[in-house]
């Protein structure tokens, strides 16, 4: 009779841990790894770079404000920590990257997800998922959903691809988005502080050594347009950040950064419209930093390398963060299995 095998309990729930978990590694460089139902994680040479998010439940009130929309945590250098925004704190709508519109209209019907007022962004599934040693990219099916009980407003393809960075960046992070308009004639309406393709700073930073970092002599974001790029540097757990965002010329114009506000949260936006059935695609990149803004040379070179544009190194303008207060968070008192939940109070 052969002897019975006996494992330790530990070691059982390290073996049932591994089977519940998709990987794609590379030998060195990226790897993607998928606990199914919540995140994927993406990791460069060992360590977290980003995760993201993308689990949707609407049993609670509570868990349907965790994951109303996915959005991509980018961790810091050292792959221990988010330094971007999750559920709760200030502003509770925002997270991380992301992407939403509260100006959305369809059919001249108007629908919030930003806010996410009576809907969500729901992950359907990957489409698909590369990892190697040079690279990372996954797509994600995200279904915008209308009014409870109806179809979809927009489905869209979200891209994220993550490259080498260069010194003194540890990520380079590509995000495109793909929108089909399958209920209508759709219209993105421009709202700088509630829609468009987004950065949002963890909650915990502090609020008044944000700096943000425009080209141009005396740029300002209020009024300025078509900036190629923008910049902010912010403090969290004791650590300097810098993260710089990238316009791509894809993009309809007059592309509008919102690019002042203290608690962190800044990106690009624009007016467009899609017709019903039709797509359209929109893009841009993050540079991140474990320390200071990076000098503008390398930044106007990864601009220019990203756009195909040969445009020279622009003076800088150093605008301290505007102060901006913030109400406490509300959880809305949806019912559980409900998507239609009430308008929260005014927010930016």
């Amino acid at each position: 009779m052969r002897p019975s095998l006996r494992l330790p309990v530990s070691s059982i729930l390290a073996i049932s841990a591994l089977c519940t978990t998709t990987v794609a590694f590379a030998a060195d460089g990226f790897a993607l790894k998928d606990e199914p139902g919540d995140h994927l994680d993406v990791l460069h040479d060992g360590r977290i770079l980003a995760r993201y998010m993308y689990a949707s439940d609407n049993s609670t009130p509570a868990r349907r404000l965790d994951t109303y929309k996915p959005y991509l945590h980018v961790f810091d250098a050292e792959g221990k920590k988010p330094i971007t925004k999750g559920p709760g704190g200030d502003l509770p709508h925002h997270r991380a990257i992301l992407v939403g519109w509260n100006g959305l209209s369809v059919n001249g019907r108007k629908y919030d997800r930003w806010q996410m007022s009576g809907g969500e962004q729901v992950h359907e599934k990957f489409l698909a998922q590369t990892a190697d040693q040079n690279h990372a990219t996954f797509t994600s099916l995200v279904r915008w959903t209308g009014a409870a009980g109806e179809p979809p407003i927009l489905m869209e393809e979200r891209t994220l691809t993550f490259l080498p960075a260069p010194a003194p960046a540890y990520a380079l992070i590509e995000l495109t988005t793909k929108l089909k308009a399958v209920a209508g004639d759709t219209t993105l309406n421009p709202d700088p502080e509630h829609s468009g393709l987004q950065f949002r700073a963890a909650n915990e930073i502090e609020k008044p050594q944000t700096i943000f970092v425009l080209p141009g002599e005396k740029a300002n974001a209020h009024k300025d347009r078509d900036l190629p790029w923008a910049g902010e540097s912010f403090t969290l757990r004791g650590q300097r950040f810098s993260v710089v965002e990238f316009n791509h010329p894809i993009n309809p114009k007059p592309v509008i950064f919102s690019a002042y506000r203290d608690y962190g949260r800044f990106g690009l936006t624009f007016a467009t419209s899609i017709p019903a059935n039709a797509e359209a695609t929109y893009r841009c990149r993050f540079l991140v930093v474990a320390g200071e803004m990076p000098p503008a040379e390398l930044i106007q070179k990864l601009s220019n390398e990203y756009t195909g544009a040969s445009d020279p190194v622009p003076p800088i303008t150093v605008n301290k963060a505007e102060v901006f207060k913030t109400a406490a968070p509300k959880v809305p008192a949806t019912p559980a299995n409900s998507t239609d939940a009430p308008k929260p109070a005014p927010a930016k």
